[in-house]
Parts: structure tokens; C-alpha cells; sequence
């Protein structure tokens, strides 16, 4: 049994943790990007309409903007919806089991991306771009089949870790259900006497606030027929009178927690919109400097003289309006003062600067010369280059667990076909094949080409050196960079027999030849007997 007062105090800690390390820095970065995802963030409690002025106070919105390319550049290079971009290995497969393997990696990506997941992938992209961190839970859909995505809001998360490499393995989700979602969701008889009590007095909008606990069971079963012996614990716990409303498990972790860079000393993380924070103040002080500058370049800037007849204090000047004044001289317009030209070039400097940050500046300028498509790829591939390494945390944390939590709920569904008896017992391994997977391989895969190009043109001095390369492994490695489907190429066995079959057929032919030979050579001893008898 879960000892809730003891969850509720690791809760109350974690919680004070995320509030001291990273939420100001978060909410900061929300309010310049996307204000409205800033909601609860140091238990603020926002209103739509409050966001709204936030949303209003940004003068510049480049930070914004460049947030949503990076976040619509990371589910295109990692989560691609029109392409396979991940596979399963096993090591040193059979033919048969190669083949399994990949009908069942794209009968998974299918599952993931008729689900709901692009939708609930992208508002995590842009969670993790700015505040570096997002959390997606990936279970069944009870109702429907299938998979099923929730993209968790930061602030009702706080996290920890039960493993030396800090990975996150422990969530706890504070979140609000009406008294009649709570019946639905848990069912009366397990509900407290108050919101047991609002749904008889008919108040079935009134809010409740659950705890959601999921982290590693320190006891587990093998094979557990109950949800309560599974290896991930789960444990809601009601507010109000902190006390269980359900205890139950998971297979796999079912919430995916991905950081983009880690704070020092911390479990938690920050996002590229925090190198570029700022760059986006500077930006959004001097547009609103320069607005200022503008509006008194429009309506004027004036001097008055208080002379008993004019007086400042009362003047109104606009379009149509009489001044009254005894001299002229009472009345001078003044220079402003503003150089808008340098506003100008500044603010072009900081946007650059933002964008270069953000990750955002592969489109090239609207103003800027015609790119041609081959240039345009070229650019894409360059950047994409670029960008790996900084996602290669994204991997290990987001779509290594996503695989293997949706590869469980669909095996367990009976989704694939059945596998063959060789794979029982063997681990399975993910190999990515997105956009950007295959941008880091393709400088393997130009290695390879240019040297067998050049050792090919030393081949005509001295053939020997092709010696030197193994063509079969070069095969293989270009394959996987290019990510040829695995159906294209022959399995070892299937190898070994042609180039058997090959060099019994030389052997034959050689055979012929030299028989050939022989007969010739009889034929010509004949004739030479012929001609001397």
C-alpha cells in the first residue's frame, strides 16, 4: 500500500526544486515566445485574458516566429510523418527475421502517426525549444484502439531520478478534474466523501485537484497478472483529503521526458530560447523605442510659450483644430532627435541574431537572391548537419523511450504479425533513419564513395590496391547511410551461395576451355601426323 503522506511530501519538495532552478528562467522565456504555455509557472494562476496582455506587450515577434520554425524543423527532422524514421535490429539477423523486423517498424510508425501523436508531438517541440524540457505520456486508447498522446503542461510536472545517469524515471503530475470527470475517470465508489458529496448536491463542474505519481516499483513481479505488481508504479492520490483513489502500473515508463541542455547541478533543463533571451530583451526595448520615436515623428513634438493667452496645459492640436496665440514665436515645432535609420540596422542585427540562435535561418531572406533548388538542399543538408549533435539528447530521451513504450502497447495488442521463434529472448535495438539520422551518416557515406573513386584511378597503375578495400562492408555501410530498405539487400547465406554458384560456374567454364584446348591440340598433332606420313 502507498504510503500517500510520504508522496505528498517528495511532491511538495520536487516541486520547490522546479520553482527555485528554472521556473522564473522558464516563464521569462514563455512570455517572449509563447505566453499562454507559461500558465501555472511559479503557481501563477493565469486567466486567458491576462496572457493576452502579455501576448500584447511583445514589441518584435522574431523570437516567436524562429520558435516555431526549430519547433516545426525538430518534428520534421526527427518525427517526419511522411517517412519510416527509426528500425529494429536485433544484430547479425536471418533473412526472415530482417524482414519481420522492418514490417513491423513501419506497421508501428503507421500506429504512431494515425494517432494523435504530430499534434501532441508539435506542442511538445515547442515546449522543448522554450523551456528545453517537455513531457508526452504514450498509452492505449481504451476507448478506440490504438495509441493515445497526452502533452502534459510544464507546469503541473516536477521530476527526479532513481539512476546514476540522472535520467528522469520518477513524474509527478498536479493536475484539476470537475467532480463529474472525476466519476468517470476513477468511478464513484473509489472517490472522497466531498466530491462524492458534489456530485449528490448536483455541483458536477466543481474542481478537484489529483496528484499523479508514476515512478520505478522497488519490488516487481515477473509476470504479473495485476497493474499493481508492474514494474512502473502509478498512484492518483486526491487533494482535498490526501487519500488513494487509484493504484495501478505500467509496463514500460509511460511518460517521456525530454531535455534539451541540462542546468549544472540540476535535473531539469533550459532551451535554446535561453541563449537567445538576450538578444529578444535588447530587441523588444528598442522596438519600443523606436514606436515611441515613431509616434513623435508622426504627431510632433512642441514647445509653448506660457504667456496668459496660450497655455500648454489646455492646448489640443490635431487636424482641423484653431490655435490661439498672441505671436507665433509662442508655438515651435522641435526636431525629435531620432535616427531611425541606425533603429533600423540594430533591430535587423538582433532578429539575424535571434534566428541564428533559434536555429531558424535556413530559408533564405524574402529580400535576398534566388536560391536554386540544388542550393537550397545543399543548405538544408548543411544545417541538418549542424543540428545533430545538439540532438542527440532528444534521441537518447525522446525517441528511444517512445519506441520502445509504443512498441509494448502494440505488441501486447497483437498488432505484428507473429515473430519468428529465433527472435524469443533477444533485445531489440533502435536505429534512427530521420532526416537528421541520415544527414550524419551521409559524411560516412561520401568517405566511402570518394575513396573507393580514388583508389579506382589509382587501379589503373597498379590494380593491386583494390586489394586494399572490402567492397562487401562498404556495400552494407552505404546502404544504412542512404537507408535503402533492408528487402534490396541479399542475407549472408544468400551471398555465400551466388558467389559459389559463380565460382562453380568458372570452374566449369574453365574446365570446357581447357578440354577445348586439348582437343585442338590433338587435332592439330593429327594433322601435322597426316601431313608428314
Amino acid at each position: 500500500m502507498a504510503d500517500v503522506a510520504a508522496l505528498i511530501r517528495r511532491h511538495e519538495r520536487m516541486r520547490s526544486q522546479r520553482e527555485s532552478d528554472v521556473d522564473s528562467v522558464w516563464r521569462e522565456c514563455f512570455d517572449y515566445t509563447f505566453p499562454l504555455r507559461a500558465n501555472g509557472l511559479s503557481r501563477a494562476i493565469n486567466t486567458i485574458v491576462g496572457q493576452q496582455y502579455k501576448q500584447a506587450e511583445m514589441t518584435d515577434g522574431t523570437a516567436a516566429d524562429a520558435a516555431n520554425i526549430l519547433a516545426a524543423n525538430i518534428m520534421g527532422g526527427l518525427t517526419p510523418s511522411n517517412s519510416v524514421w527509426f528500425a529494429l535490429d536485433v544484430g547479425n539477423e536471418s533473412n526472415d527475421e530482417r524482414q519481420w523486423l522492418d514490417d513491423s517498424a513501419k506497421l508501428l510508425w503507421e500506429n504512431i502517426h494515425m494517432a494523435n501523436f504530430d499534434a501532441e508531438g508539435y506542442e511538445c517541440a515547442l515546449d522543448i525549444v522554450a523551456a528545453g524540457m517537455a513531457v508526452l505520456y504514450a498509452d492505449e486508447d481504451r476507448e478506440n484502439g490504438g495509441l493515445a498522446f497526452q502533452q502534459w503542461p510544464l507546469a503541473q510536472c516536477s521530476y527526479a531520478s532513481t539512476r546514476a545517469d540522472g535520467r528522469i524515471d520518477i513524474v509527478h503530475r498536479c493536475y484539476k478534474l470537475t467532480a463529474e470527470q472525476a466519476e468517470g475517470e476513477f468511478g464513484r465508489d473509489a472517490l472522497p466523501e466531498p466530491i462524492r458529496k458534489a456530485l449528490a448536491d448536483g455541483k458536477m463542474t466543481d474542481e478537484f485537484e489529483f496528484l499523479h505519481v508514476i515512478e520505478p516499483r522497488r519490488t516487481s513481479v515477473v509476470n504479473p497478472r495485476l497493474s499493481k505488481n508492474l514494474p512502473i508504479a502509478s498512484f492518483h492520490i486526491a487533494i482535498c483529503t490526501k487519500s488513494l483513489v487509484r493504484e495501478s502500473g505500467y509496463h514500460e515508463m509511460p511518460v517521456i521526458v525530454p531535455r534539451w541542455l541540462r542546468v549544472a547541478g540540476s535535473i531539469y533543463a533550459v532551451g535554446p530560447m535561453y541563449a537567445a533571451l538576450p538578444d529578444v530583451r535588447q530587441l523588444n526595448q528598442l522596438k519600443a523605442l523606436s514606436y515611441a520615436s515613431a509616434d513623435i515623428a508622426v504627431s510632433g513634438m512642441w514647445i509653448g510659450v506660457d504667456d496668459g493667452i496660450l497655455n500648454p496645459r489646455n492646448l489640443r492640436l490635431g487636424p482641423r483644430k484653431v490655435v490661439i496665440a498672441a505671436d507665433t514665436d509662442n508655438l515651435k515645432s522641435l526636431e525629435s532627435g531620432a535616427d531611425f535609420q541606425l533603429s533600423d540596422m540594430l533591430v535587423q542585427q538582433l532578429q539575424d541574431s535571434i534566428r541564428r540562435t533559434l536555429m531558424a535561418d535556413i530559408l533564405p531572406a524574402p529580400d535576398g537572391p534566388t536560391k536554386t533548388a540544388y542550393e537550397y538542399s545543399v543548405r538544408v543538408g548543411q544545417a541538418r548537419k549542424v543540428r545533430a549533435p545538439v540532438y542527440g539528447r532528444l534521441q537518447a530521451e525522446y525517441l528511444g523511450p517512445l519506441v520502445v513504450r509504443c512498441f509494448g502497447l502494440a505488441f501486447r495488442a497483437g498488432v505484428f504479425a507473429p515473430p519468428p521463434q529465433s527472435l524469443a529472448g533477444r533485445n531489440f535495438s533502435v536505429r534512427y533513419v530521420s532526416p537528421l539520422a541520415r544527414a550524419q551518416k551521409m559524411d560516412e557515406v561520401n568517405a566511402i564513395n570518394g575513396t573507393i573513386q580514388t583508389v579506382a584511378s589509382w587501379a589503373e597503375a597498379d590494380p593491386s590496391v583494390l586489394d586494399e578495400i572490402n567492397f562487401s562492408e562498404a556495400t552494407k555501410l552505404t546502404a544504412q547511410g542512404l537507408n535503402a530498405p533492408g528487402s534490396i539487400m541479399r542475407s549472408p547465406e544468400d551471398v555465400r551461395k551466388l558467389r559459389e554458384q559463380r565460382e562453380q560456374a568458372r570452374q566449369q567454364q574453365a574446365q570446357q576451355q581447357m578440354a577445348m584446348q586439348a582437343q585442338q591440340v590433338g587435332m592439330d598433332e593429327g594433322a601435322k601426323r597426316a601431313a608428314t606420313a
